[in-house]
C-alpha cells in the first residue's frame, strides 16, 4: 500500500548497515547526526537551531524495514518526571518523534507535530521525546515560547529510545499501531502537514482497534 501511495525512498536496511548510510544521508533529509559520544552536544547549537528556518529541507526517509516489531521496553519520562513506557500507550496509534532543542530540522518540524497532535487528537497520540543530554530545565520554556498547544515535554536524557531505535540522526518518528507495533519510522525532518504524511498515516488510523 505505501509503496503504491509513493515512489519515495525507502529503507530495508539491517540495523548494523543502516548507521553510515544514514549518516551520509542526514544533510539532504534535513537530520542532525547523533553518533557524538556520549555526554557530548554541540557547541552553540541552540543558537543554530533558533536560526534555523524554512530553508531547511525536510524530506525523511522512510523506513519499513521494523514493521511488525513490538516497541522498545525502555523508559523515559512524563512531563511530571515519571517514568512511563511506551506500552502505558496502547489503545491507539502512537507517533514518537525523537528531538532535541539544538536540532535545528527537529525545531522547524514540531509546529507541525503540534498542528497534526491537534487534527488527530481522536485517533493519534503524538509523543514528542527530547534526547536532551543537559539543560532540562530549558524544554518546558522552550514549549510555552514556541506556544505548542497539543504536545507534551517528555524527555528522555539517558536516550533509551534513541539507541533502541539506532538511526543515528535526529529527528526519527516512529508510527505505531493501537498494539504497540512499529508501522514505519521516519528518518530525518517531515512536513507533518503535507499529504505525503497524512497518506502514509491514514492507514493506520483508520484501523479499527
Amino acid at each position: 500500500m505505501l509503496l503504491e501511495l509513493f515512489p519515495m525512498p525507502i529503507v530495508h536496511l539491517s540495523r548494523r548497515s543502516l548507521w553510515p548510510v544514514v549518516a551520509l544521508a542526514a544533510l539532504a533529509t534535513g537530520a542532525c547526526d547523533r553518533q557524538s559520544p556520549a555526554g557530548e552536544q554541540p557547541a552553540g547549537a541552540e543558537k543554530t537551531a533558533e536560526k534555523a528556518g524554512p530553508d531547511v529541507p525536510l524530506s525523511g526517509t522512510l523506513d519499513i524495514s521494523q514493521r511488525g516489531k513490538a516497541a522498545p521496553d525502555v523508559s523515559f519520562k512524563d512531563p511530571d518526571g515519571k517514568t512511563v513506557t511506551l506500552a502505558a500507550f496502547k489503545g491507539k496509534p502512537v507517533l514518537v518523534n525523537l528531538w532535541a532543542t539544538w536540532c535545528g530540522p527537529c525545531v522547524v518540524e514540531m509546529p507541525t507535530l503540534d498542528a497534526l497532535a491537534a487534527r488527530e487528537k481522536d485517533r493519534l497520540v503524538v509523543l514528542t521525546v527530547s534526547q536532551d543530554m543537559q539543560d532540562l530545565d530549558k524544554i518546558a520554556p522552550f514549549f510555552a515560547e514556541k506556544g505548542f498547544k497539543n504536545l507534551q515535554p517528555y524527555t528522555d536524557q539517558e536516550n533509551n529510545l534513541g539507541f533502541s531505535y539506532q538511526t543515528g540522526v535526529m529527528p526519527t518518528t516512529v508510527l505505531y499501531d493501537a498494539q504497540g507495533k512499529e508501522v514505519w519510522r521516519m528518518i530525518g525532518g517531515m512536513d507533518w502537514n503535507g499529504t505525503r504524511a497524512s497518506a502514509l498515516m491514514e492507514e493506520t488510523l483508520a484501523a479499527k482497534g
